[in-house]
């Protein structure tokens, strides 16, 4: 195996059970099956040896298969609402390992539920990877008019409880820009992912997308919201 060292394998988790969306990786958005925005941006980056979709669901891996992502097993673990999705990941990528018979130098993870990232979003965040030599490295998106510095939280009578008292007092200008975290792309050294079994290693970094490729769908709520900004981007 050590002659296939260097390849990078895109792993997509797709499980069968959502419950805030039923079938949400694979119900319509945009004219395609949600899961299918993602395996064409991995397919259409060029950056990997394998696009592989960890599913449970045989109708979720029908369809990535028709998309042309490879499904050449299921996923017999981690598929509950209570399990981390990189231990669903690890497993996925010691799967392909024993099933190819190849190692991995890059893993990147690939959530389905995020659509509107594409493939020169890809490129990008390997390219910072590689060139900033780093282990592991979370997406994030910058926040914008909703201005975490001022967050609140209410008591039962409504009455608020400023999270960040000491920026109240601040212009916004004047505040330091803030980041969230985002299942875009994450992406890892396979040896110290297997090791860790978690992006969140010792020394992952971030790497900011645009707000619009960041966009992660939850709920139907996220689903309305990732379909106008689809629609806005496709005009």
């Amino acid at each position: 195996m050590d002659d296939l060292v260097n390849q990078r394998i895109a792993v997509i988790p797709a499980r069968g059970g959502s419950k805030r969306i039923p079938g949400k990786n694979i119900i319509e958005f945009s004219g395609k099956p949600m899961i299918a925005w993602t395996i064409e941006a991995a397919l259409d980056s060029g950056c990997f040896d394998r696009v592989l979709v960890s599913t449970d669901d045989p109708e979720i891996a029908r369809i990535a298969s028709t998309c042309g992502a490879e499904v050449p097993f299921l996923r017999s673990r981690h598929s509950d609402d209570h399990a981390p999705v990189s231990v669903a990941t690890k497993e996925a990528l010691q799967q392909a390992m024993a099933y190819w018979q190849e190692s991995y130098h890059t893993v990147v993870q690939l959530m389905a539920n995020c659509p509107l990232r594409n493939d020169e979003d890809i490129r990008q965040a390997l390219s910072a990877f590689e060139q900033k030599q780093r282990t592991f490295q979370i997406s994030c998106f910058r926040y914008g008019w909703m201005n975490p510095w001022w967050a609140v939280t209410l008591d039962e009578t409504g009455s608020p409880e400023k999270l960040f008292p000491e920026a109240a007092r601040q212009r916004s200008q004047d505040l330091p820009p803030l980041y969230c975290p985002t299942g875009a792309i994450w992406i890892a050294r396979a040896t110290d992912f297997l090791e860790a079994g978690t992006f969140y290693g010792n020394d992952h970094q971030f790497e900011e997308l645009s707000w619009q490729s960041a966009v992660d769908i939850d709920d139907y709520d996220d689903l309305a919201f990732a379909s106008a900004v689809a629609q806005a981007e496709l005009r």
